[in-house]
């Protein structure tokens, strides 16, 4: 991946200059952190321009982000370009696009169903096809959704659905000729200055449309920029504005039970209504890029948080009642904002060391049993206050860990897939217990591996900070090689 500076960078001011008081800002990162939710980067646009941003170490902002379904909105962009084309309509039937995969008895249901379904979320499925579709084996992503039973009459109800997504990104790409983020490169990265974006492929090499992008945070913010702007850029049109207000608006309901207040404020093609007049494009676990259109102002935000509306109310509470017009400037405000936008940080465990533990530990490998996170054996040395973790799963993994201080490393964290950058340390925790701690500082994600030693026998636990299944392994017990 690559870590140059950002070219065509947005142009920056200080909070005061767009109409928010700096003292609204240090309120916001306080909120984040009271509210418990681990935030990596936010950067807050006003009147186009940049008026506070923030990295906690060691996120940095040249590095790309996992987007999760925050890639959704992109993937609605296109189909706005392929209709602007002349190349579809959203009341054109999804079948038609799929006819070597569509199954030779089609239900009415399916063969009702249009892209503009596929766009709302309303395709007809009562359940999300991803999980059913995203199997080993499964190679036509598109055939096998299509082959699922279409539950409900499509348009009938709101089901939220990413291999719907996967759809849309297929007929562009059916259409064009072109992978999805090819045919966004010319006419939408490009004019922006976005560069070096990446998208996760399918086993037939189809974008993944409904997540699987990466871009930086200062992407994610020029994006939130061209939708305020109504698709113009540089004062000229790149988007249809007319698609920008019929993505972006209420096409359909989803007030569900038990949701939070911004997930039931209606949804349009790809993107989220939220309270209080905005929109967003949100990923799971805080990859935000939200819209304020009655403030002139974006919020882009990536994180690892488990509970995402806790951000978004840190932005209501601080960020949304201080935009006005010409706050007065007190500089002991903007010094304290340049303060704690400087101390924004995520620490190591503090170390604490313990020698003839290290000894005892270093160069031995151990066998792990059977068990569903396929990790087959772990191993440990010690050289110089670095840890070097060797896990061997499907593939081998070398963790280079400091001693209560971050080292830079690359790896895979899945079997498929790049390789991105790690931070790593590790601390004993008394009785002989080691804790390694692996932040994969492209994604949310940050694993712990606490391994405890008795009688022989190693017992490990991986615990992540954000998953879509549980937080922690079941206890793995191993004994030496």
């Amino acid at each position: 991946m690559n870590t140059e500076p950002i070219r065509s960078p947005l142009p920056r001011t200080q909070p005061e200059e767009v109409g928010i008081p700096s003292q609204a800002v240090t309120s916001f990162v306080e909120a984040l952190a009271q509210s418990g939710q681990e935030v990596h980067s936010f950067m807050l646009l006003r009147r186009g321009r940049v008026a506070a941003e923030g990295w906690w170490k060691p996120y940095e902002p040249a590095l790309p982000r996992q987007l999760f379904s925050l890639s959704k909105s992109f993937t609605s962009i296109g189909v706005g370009f392929a209709v602007a084309d002349g190349r579809l309509a959203v009341d054109d039937p999804v079948l038609a696009f799929f006819p070597e995969a569509a199954p030779k008895r089609p239900s009415a249901n399916l063969q009702a169903m249009r892209v503009r379904h596929l766009l709302t979320m309303t395709s007809g499925h009562a359940n999300d096809t991803l999980e059913r579709i995203h199997r080993p084996g499964t190679r036509d992503w598109a055939k096998a959704i299509l082959a699922l039973p279409v539950e409900e009459e499509p348009g009938s109800r709101f089901v939220y659905d990413s291999g719907a997504s996967y759809l849309l990104g297929a007929i562009v790409q059916k259409l064009t000729g072109q992978r999805l983020l090819e045919y966004l490169g010319s006419r939408l990265f490009s004019p922006l200055g976005i560069e070096d974006a990446a998208w996760d492929r399918c086993p037939r090499g189809v974008d993944t449309g409904g997540w699987g992008l990466w871009l930086r945070t200062e992407d994610i913010a020029k994006f939130g920029q061209l939708l305020l702007a109504k698709g113009r850029w540089e004062g000229r049109e790149v988007v249809a504005a007319s698609w920008i207000a019929e993505a972006t608006k209420a096409q359909v309901g989803n007030d569900r039970p038990g949701e939070p207040p911004d997930s039931t404020q209606g949804y349009g093609y790809q993107f989220w209504r939220c309270r209080h007049g905005c929109f967003r494009a949100s990923g799971a676990f805080g990859q935000l890029c939200v819209v304020m259109p009655d403030q002139d102002a974006v919020l882009a935000v990536t994180g690892g948080a488990q509970n995402p509306p806790a951000i978004l109310d840190a932005a209501w509470q601080t960020l949304l009642p201080a935009m006005g017009e010409e706050p007065r400037v007190v500089k002991k405000h903007q010094a304290d904002l340049r303060r704690a936008l400087r101390g924004l940080r995520l620490d190591p465990p503090g170390f604490r060391d313990d020698p003839p533990a290290a000894a005892h530990l270093d160069g031995t490998s151990w066998r792990l049993e059977p068990n569903p996170a396929g990790l087959r054996s772990v191993s440990f040395a010690f050289h110089a206050g670095r840890l070097a973790m060797t896990v061997q799963a499907r593939r081998k993994t070398v963790f280079r860990c400091g001693a209560g201080r971050w080292i830079s490393g690359r790896t895979r964290r899945e079997r498929t897939g790049p390789a991105v950058p790690v931070r790593a340390a590790y601390t004993w925790t008394g009785g002989g217990a080691l804790e390694a701690t692996v932040r994969f500082i492209t994604t949310p994600f940050r694993e712990t591996y606490v391994c405890r030693f008795s009688a022989g026998v190693l017992e490990l636990v991986v615990k992540t900070n954000v998953s879509f299944g549980p937080l922690e392994t079941p206890p793995i017990r191993g004994g030496r090689a």
